[in-house]
């Protein structure tokens, strides 16, 4: 048996070299990422590590020149391992597991349309397809699969594929810190475009943290853009029996907050306007006094567009966000936006909401819910 390791960017650029020197008749043996130092020890490098065997005995035989040649070195990722005498080590299960490599191999093609999955894994990569996962997330999370797929398990069940995918994603949410709200600071700040419900989602956060912790809170909108906005949050305040103050500019909140400085937290309600307009984010800081006793939480609809949550947290990040708050969680049947956002902005979720009812329809978005939610599994608890 002929052995090789192959170094390449990908499994897919590897499986290329390998039916190009080996055949369509190789077998892969073992595969894993390996990372290669880049500048100064920064920018380190992807790859994956790839040993990959072919039968000289399915070779056809070929006339070899008695003519000396000189043999090149190779370079050290892919230096042959040495030969193996395959009649006296191979057991008949060494040899069983070898053919049905094979047979895995030939049933995976790349193709112009793209890459065909062994039929388990397409079912997966159909599904994060029609979850809205963006296409370069899906095709780590394939990647990882699919070396799982060679190594593991080549027989593996849906449940445990389904496994699988389920530490994919944790992998994917755990680099971040979601489900930790804590409201660690006084000031509880809520921003976001119009249209996302700030105002429900205050009234939430803030009946949570009186019902559950029994906290003595209170409310400061600066939304004087909307009358209704005003009444809106008057009213929750007056089913929870809380005060509110309006700050029309600085001076008026620097007075809202001198007046609730016994309280323990004081929530702030901010004006909904177009988020691509510069001058919101300005007013703010116009508005509200950003000390070091607030922490900031970003509200995005699950509804919205993935371009527009990017662009909503690129013009909100001049504020310092602690956390984001996904809401209508109730109003979409797709949740990879919440994947694609947490993996691209490096930043976790707080809360997610399901509805318009206060206290209720708001969840801790740790990331075995949020795992839940998008795959409505409950494994995942």
């Amino acid at each position: 048996m002929k052995v090789k390791k192959y170094l390449a960017p990908s499994m897919n650029e590897a499986m290329k070299r390998i039916r190009v020197e080996l055949g369509s008749d190789a077998v892969i043996l073992s595969s894993k990422p390996v990372y290669t130092s880049g500048f100064l020890g920064l920018f380190k490098k992807r790859n994956i590590e790839v040993i990959a065997a072919i039968d000289p005995v399915s070779q056809p035989i070929q006339t070899v020149s008695k003519q000396k040649t000189k043999r090149l070195p190779l370079k050290p990722e892919l230096e042959s391992a040495p030969d193996f005498n395959e009649n006296k080590r191979a057991s008949t299960d060494l040899l069983q597991e070898i053919e049905g490599l094979k047979e895995m191999i030939k049933n995976i093609q790349i193709n112009s349309s793209g890459r065909e999955y062994p039929e388990k894994l397409q079912k997966i990569h159909d599904y994060l397809t029609g979850q809205e996962v963006d296409i370069s997330l899906r095709s780590q999370i394939m990647e990882e699969l699919l070396e799982k797929w060679f190594i593991l398990k080549q027989k593996a069940t849906d449940e445990e594929v389904q496994i699988w995918l389920e530490e994919a994603m944790f992998g994917i949410l755990d680099k971040v810190e979601n489900g930790k709200p804590g409201l660690q600071k006084k000031y509880i700040n809520i921003v976001g475009p119009t249209g996302v419900g700030k105002t429900t989602t205050l009234a939430k956060v803030a009946a949570e943290t009186m019902l559950k912790h029994d906290k003595k809170v209170a409310f400061i909108t600066t939304d004087t853009y909307r009358i209704a906005a005003i009444d809106q949050l008057k009213t929750y305040a007056k089913i929870l029996n809380v005060p509110i103050e309006v700050a029309y500019n600085l001076e008026d909140f620097k007075k809202a907050a001198e007046r609730f400085s016994h309280y323990d937290y004081v929530f702030i309600d901010t004006a909904g306007r177009n988020f691509r307009n510069p001058q919101y984010v300005k007013d703010l800081n116009e508005i509200i006094d950003f000390t070091d006793e607030m922490e900031t939480y970003l509200v995005l609809s699950l509804t919205s567009k993935q371009k527009d949550m990017d662009d909503i947290y690129r013009q909100f990040s001049a504020i310092p966000i602690k956390q984001v708050i996904f809401t209508k969680a109730d109003e979409t049947s797709t949740f990879g936006a919440i994947f694609n956002f947490i993996h691209a902005h490096k930043l976790g979720a707080a809360y997610i909401t399901n509805g318009q009812n206060v206290p209720d329809d708001i969840e801790i978005a740790t990331s075995s819910q949020l795992l839940k939610m998008a795959f409505g599994a409950e494994k995942f608890e």
